[in-house]
């Protein structure tokens, strides 16, 4: 942990809830500001983090969240206050650098994920996109700061991403299980910290697998997961019929570089 001098910070560095409140004129997406109090109150109960407000942990983790916000809501870019519009680039795994007009067409999930197995970034806009993750997390899909390893104006990150399975993805039951994806991100910003680029690092290929582990629904309706009855039970099946064995899938093979880093 970095203690810093918190005076006279910029407000993208600044808790969420005070950039919202000094953000005035802006051209929202949906026509309007978001509300983000069920999301803080599920971040209370459930952070693992505990970061003081002097920290870097906690002025990266604002500026992160700042970001999102524009990211997600704001369709000007002229009115972002995160980045330096101009010069600002992001990237996933050293792949594509993006532009600020990228995210504001396509959004961040579409450019974080691209063309897998399970989700085709192509195939995607960016309202079917986001609909697409709020379905499957209609309790949110929170994100934190985990550990930060080097000071601006290039800072390393470790980063969680985490929210519980209760909605289906497209065609597929959800599981009810709490998804976790750990990555790495290096963030280079200006003296005044804001974001020249972004260097996203993370395996997206178990995010995804634990999105679909439950199976298809049965002609297109919704089911709920199998009850400890209902999986006992087949249990049961199994060890009178021997003979059937289990289906196997076939895993995509992760294409992160920093894979069995990250994931420790």
């Amino acid at each position: 942990m970095t203690n810093i001098n918190t005076e006279n910070l910029p407000l993208w560095v600044q808790n969420r809830d005070t950039v919202l409140k000094a953000n005035k004129n802006v051209q929202w997406r949906y026509d309007k500001q978001p509300d983000y109090t069920k999301s803080n109150q599920n971040f209370a109960k459930e952070s693992k983090q505990n970061h003081p407000a002097n920290s870097l942990e906690a002025l990266v983790q604002n500026l992160v969240r700042t970001f999102d916000i524009e990211a997600n809501f704001k369709t000007d870019p002229q009115q972002w206050i995160s980045v330096v519009q101009d010069k600002f680039r992001m990237s996933t795994n050293g792949g594509t650098n993006y532009k600020l007009e990228d995210l504001v067409e396509s959004g961040t999930y579409k450019l974080l994920i691209g063309d897998t197995q399970h989700y085709k970034a192509s195939e995607e806009n960016f309202e079917t996109s986001t609909n697409l993750f709020h379905s499957a997390f209609p309790e949110g899909f929170l994100w934190e700061v985990v550990e930060v390893y080097s000071a601006p104006p290039t800072i390393a990150v470790k980063w969680r991403h985490w929210g519980h399975f209760r909605g289906a993805y497209k065609d597929y039951v959800p599981t009810g299980e709490t998804i976790e994806i750990i990555g790495m991100s290096i963030v280079k910003v200006t003296d005044d910290l804001k974001i020249l680029s972004l260097e996203h690092y993370y395996d997206n290929t178990k995010f995804l697998d634990k999105l679909t582990s439950g199976g298809k629904t049965s002609g297109g309706a919704k089911q709920t997961p199998p009850s400890l009855q209902q999986k006992f039970w087949g249990f049961i099946k199994q060890l009178l019929r021997p003979q059937l064995k289990p289906a196997t899938v076939n895993l995509q093979t992760s294409r992160c570089p920093f894979a069995n880093l990250i994931n420790k």
